[in-house]
């Protein structure tokens, strides 16, 4: 047993080392990748070639052709650009993998193989749930924001601007992120694209309930027509009172979420003042056989409950 354990120390050891290393030679591959972008840039320029831009997973060819076998790194990549992060795949999986290397391996020293494959997989799961919470308050915010940009557009058609100038107008007076989209809808559209696929794009890239109100809205309208603008203002005052119940009911749920935090945080409170009050107590639980492996179940119960309390409480509207 003890030559298993000298044997997975070096090999974690390994491991760790290479991902180490793995990242420094990516992050000096993007700066040559990078410098090269640019001096291509300035060559076409001057020789009036366009250049188009190829979208990578990474920046390092192997790691590259690795992802590209697998579905979720395109989910991956739009998660990532729907949270506003100027992440590449490459450098989100590489940042999984060094923290589950590097949780796991402190893991196996203090605990065992078992509680440190379950703290691995969690350590590697944390910057995808950094991700998506990042994403889920940019949404959050844009759906706060898009009440106001309707009445803004209705404003704006009503004076007789047509549809593009009222996009443009309203980029450049909101707040982000509704300004980031539109300015990129906008810009979609005058370069060609056409106004159904750049709202098609809009869709793609803020998938929530009030932008395919308003894209289904706009569509109708350019295919029947009639007077969107009473239209824009008739939507955005139905989203500020869709708004307004979602406020009541997050603040008649917060009651539950705090209750589950508690109840997540208070068993782990009480064994913390245990080893600091009787530390003989407790090193019967850690010194047992079995007990490495109850304290990492325990552990692992507490945050699949808080996660199930937290679904429980979280009323869609």
């Amino acid at each position: 047993m003890l030559i298993v354990s000298i044997f997975l120390f070096f090999v974690l050891t390994f491991l760790l080392a290479s991902i180490v290393v793995a990242i420094s030679w990516m992050a000096f591959l993007k700066t040559r990748a990078e410098e090269s972008e640019a001096e291509l840039g300035e060559l076409g320029a001057d020789e009036g070639r366009p250049l188009m831009r190829t979208e990578r997973l990474s920046t390092i060819n192997f790691w590259d052709n690795l992802l590209a076998h697998f579905d979720f790194m395109e989910i991956l990549k739009t998660r990532i650009a729907q949270a506003d992060l100027n992440w590449s795949v490459g450098r989100v999986t590489i940042a999984m993998a060094l923290a589950a290397a590097i949780v796991f391996l402190i893991c196996f020293r203090l605990l065992g193989f078992w509680p440190a494959l379950a703290g691995g997989v969690l350590a590697a799961i944390a910057p995808y749930s950094y991700i998506l919470h990042l994403r889920n308050k940019r949404f959050r915010k844009f759906s706060e924001n898009f009440p106001d940009v309707l009445d803004s557009l209705s404003r704006a058609l009503r004076a007789g601007y047509p549809l593009s100038a009222s996009m443009d107008m309203i980029a450049a007076e909101t707040v982000v992120p509704v300004s980031t989209e539109m300015r990129k809808t906008s810009a979609e559209a005058n370069l060609g694209v056409g106004w159904n696929r750049a709202l098609e794009n809009l869709g793609q890239r803020v998938p929530l309930l009030e932008v395919n109100l308003f894209i289904s809205a706009v569509e109708l309208h350019s295919r029947t027509g009639g007077k969107l603008s009473d239209v824009m203002s008739n939507l955005a005052e139905n989203m500020r009172e869709s708004i307004s119940l979602q406020g009541e009911i997050r603040s008649l749920a917060a009651h539950g979420k705090l209750t589950g935090l508690i109840l997540t945080i208070l068993p782990i409170g009480i064994a913390l003042m245990m080893m600091y009050v009787s530390p003989g107590y407790m090193q019967v639980l850690y010194n047992h056989p079995y007990g490495k492996n109850l304290i990492t179940a325990a552990v692992v119960c507490l945050i699949l409950a808080h996660f199930v309390i937290r679904k429980i409480v979280d009323i869609k509207v």
